[in-house]
Order: structure tokens, then sequence, then C-alpha cells
């Protein structure tokens, strides 16, 4: 059984901020740290808190936190906050995309420079015209790591979204009207794939002055499907999850 929160930990993250680390792995699923964790050596379990799964572990002497944050931008902005507090000054988000250009097809790897602000945590922290953009340090770090591995890399610009479903059934919304023009404006501006907490990753860490960047796995490209192109569905983000800790030796 977990023990009870106190005053002297984290009060989502539920571990004491005097456990410090220099990075952290940020996927959204708290069922993948434990599968990002056997890439890191000496990894321990530190704490489980509603969405919040953390492991502790390094690479190459470096403290590594690998630490869930659920779906979302709200949830992404505590965890970000809270790691901060613990020492973090270097975050890699690790997730699933939906592939929107289409080159990028299921199991392809998207490094992300840049998000688009279709959310709305990141109005906390910066305004509508401030853009949310990754760190060009990491987002070279990924990059150079992707190479070692044999997928098909994407570099650029995603899109940030709060709705799952407004994206995969505008039609049931009543602002289905403004969902679907503005994916047809992302689609003629080359955006390579959506998720849903890139935007708010990459503002919050500007805000906080700390490094960020993003590596994610296609699952597939409705766009694709649409088209009657060939159009994989792959959920394995195993190839992400290497990325993301190759990387940190680089950075």
């Amino acid at each position: 059984m977990l023990k009870e929160s106190n005053k002297s930990e984290l009060f989502h993250l539920g571990f004491s901020p005097e456990i410090k680390g220099d990075f952290a792995i940020l996927p959204g699923d708290p069922g993948r740290v434990d599968k990002i964790a056997k890439y890191l050596e000496n990894p321990t379990f530190i704490a489980h808190k509603r969405e919040y799964r953390t492991v502790l572990g390094e690479v190459e002497g470096k403290k590594v936190f690998v630490c869930s944050t659920g779906i979302g931008g709200p949830s992404t902005a505590i965890a970000v906050e809270e790691l901060i507090q613990a020492g973090v000054t270097t975050f890699i988000r690790i997730g699933t995309c939906g592939g929107i250009n289409l080159e990028v097809d299921g199991g392809d790897i998207v490094i992300a420079t840049s998000a688009v602000r279709q959310e709305g945590t990141a109005l906390h922290y910066a305004p509508i015209e401030f853009p949310a953009t990754a760190d060009f340090s990491v987002v070279s770090a990924l990059n150079e790591a992707s190479k070692k591995f044999d997928k098909k890399v994407h570099v650029g610009i995603v899109q940030s979204k709060d709705s799952f479903y407004g994206q995969h059934s505008p039609e049931t919304s009543p602002v289905c009207d403004e969902l679907t023009e503005k994916w047809s404006a992302w689609k003629r501006l080359g955006v390579l794939a959506s998720e849903m907490e890139g935007a708010t990753l990459f503002t919050v860490a500007s805000a906080r002055g700390v490094k960020a960047g993003m590596v994610l796995s296609a699952v597939w490209n409705q766009e694709r499907h649409a088209k009657g192109l060939d159009c994989k569905e792959i959920m394995d983000t195993e190839t992400a999850c290497k990325i993301a800790v190759e990387a940190i030796k680089y950075l």
C-alpha cells in the first residue's frame, strides 16, 4: 500500500523533492513507465499517485526520472512543475500520435520542433501569440539518437489538442465546422501529426526556463486511410522509448 501524502511531498507526484533528478522522460501512460525504466541503470520505484507513476534511474551517471503524465495538458503541466522542484532541467516526452501529413505512416517516428497550441493549459503560462517550441539542443539530440534505429523519422511541427474525439468524431460536436476547418488548415500547413501534450510541455518549459523535447511513435494516419492509401496501425512505442534514453547520452 502506498503511504499517505504529507506536506514534505510533492503534492501530486507523492514523493519528496529532496529526491533529485537531472532529466525526466514523460510518457502519458503509467503502464509505459516500467517499460522505459528497463533501459536505465539502477531503476528504483519512487511513487505512484493518481496518474503519476515515477521511477528514478541513471543514464551514464545522470539521474533520470521516468514519470507518467496521464492524458492532456493540465496533468502534464503539474508533472513538469513538480519535477522542476525535484531538480529536473531537461524533459523529454515520449508518446503516440496520429499522422496528419500523408508522409507519416504507422510505426514512423516523429520528433517535434514545435506544436500548434490548440489546447488551453498553455494559456495560463503565455499569451496565444507565444510559440510552443522545443529546445534546439533536445531536438538535435533526439534526431541524432534516432539515426541508430531502423525507423523512418520525421522532424517538424505537430498539433496539440484537448479533445481526442474532437479529432476522430468532429461531426458529433456542436463546433464541428470550426474543428474541421482548422484540421484542414493543419494539413495545408504541413503539420506532421496530432497529439495531446506537447504544446503544454513546451510552453511550461519556456515559462520556467527549462528545456523540453518530444519524440512520438505514429499509431496510424487517418488521412492516408481516407485517401485509400496503405495505412499501417502500429501501437508499439519501444523505439521512441529507446530514442529518448539514447538522446540523454548526447545531452
